[in-house]
């Protein structure tokens, strides 16, 4: 093989390029790793100290006659499995992929996700009918006693409220977020409710509490069944937009023509994208380029790092097949 000196920095250029990619995309990896390492020890001291907050609330719920104790330990009850199954795709996620799993186990935390939220739509159905029937039989309410366990609650959502919020980009994690801070909202409104029993006497206000929370909390696990659901059947990501996708690759020189393009979630802060690109005849050196240039304008425009490129000769026939998007024009035109 004979081979210029312009050749010998053509590729040595291209050497260093790719190794900068290649250390770019471990950089990337050890750091998802960490940050699931993180979640994991997070994940874990929740679940411990949901279980203290659970025991307290059923017992000073049952004693003290309140309703929105009782209502707000059975959802807190539900947080158990929900952070059991959460730590444990936390722990899936850093498997790396194996013959079988050859996506690696990514989509544990999004499983995991609807899973939690269609038990949290259970559990919200019954802390609205149990309030519901509160209000037609009202009980006596301890106040004072109802406060205290409202405030220790406080404590520990609002804790754990603020340990997650940093991992809230993994929708696993969100889930956990979203739904501690719901908890530690109900807990405020529990407090504010406590006080007014106790000043007024206002028993109806127990059963008004536990309604309220039951719908905050119905509201927020529709809208996380709802995204979870959209990532496993493979939809587009929320925050993408296909035609623009497809004017970015056709913005790259040499690209004529882009078609079956298709953009998936593999888990948290990782999207995959395959896709037919039509370039004309040219040396291998030449689509090298053009692939690069494809590679560095999906992940700098839509951290888009996952991808499957397959180049075809350009002047197929019209009836080669669907296309998707429709092709679209170039800028300027």
């Amino acid at each position: 093989m004979h081979l210029n000196a312009q050749d010998g920095c053509q590729e040595d250029k291209a050497g260093r390029d790719n190794h900068g990619r290649v250390r770019g995309r471990m950089h990337e990896h050890v750091h998802g790793l960490h940050s699931h390492a993180s979640a994991t020890n997070v994940l874990a001291a929740s679940l411990a100290a949901t279980c203290v907050l659970v025991v307290a609330e059923l017992i000073a719920g049952f004693s003290g006659h309140s309703i929105a104790l009782i209502s707000d330990a059975a959802h807190n009850l539900m947080d158990l499995p929900m952070l059991v199954i959460s730590w444990l795709a936390t722990r899936w996620a850093m498997r790396p992929p194996t013959a079988e799993k050859t996506y690696g186990y990514h989509r544990a935390g999004i499983l995991a996700a609807f899973v939690n939220a269609m038990a949290i739509i259970f559990v919200a159905a019954f802390v609205i009918f149990e309030s519901v029937t509160r209000l037609r039989h009202p009980v006596a309410v301890h106040a004072m006693l109802m406060l205290w366990i409202a405030l220790l609650a406080l404590v520990i959502n609002g804790g754990i409220t603020l340990a997650v919020r940093r991992g809230r980009g993994d929708l696993n994690v969100r889930t956990v977020w979203l739904h501690n801070l719901g908890d530690a909202l109900s807990n405020v409104a529990v407090f504010g409710g406590a006080l007014a029993i106790h000043w007024t006497d206002a028993g109806w206000i127990d059963p008004l509490l536990g309604i309220g929370i039951g719908a905050a909390v119905l509201w927020s696990a529709t809208g996380i069944l709802r995204e979870s659901g959209h990532i496993l059947l493979e939809g587009l990501p929320r925050d993408i937009r296909l035609g623009e996708v497809a004017q970015a690759i056709l913005s790259v020189v040499g690209v004529q023509e882009v078609h079956d393009v298709h953009i998936w979630t593999l888990g948290a802060n990782l999207n995959a994208l395959s896709c037919h690109v039509r370039i004309p005849d040219m040396h291998m050196e030449e689509s090298e380029r053009i692939l690069a240039g494809i590679r560095d304008a999906l992940t700098r425009d839509f951290s888009i790092t996952h991808t499957t490129i397959q180049f075809e000769r350009a002047g197929l026939p019209a009836d080669a097949g669907l296309y998707m998007p429709a092709p679209a024009p170039r800028r300027g035109q």
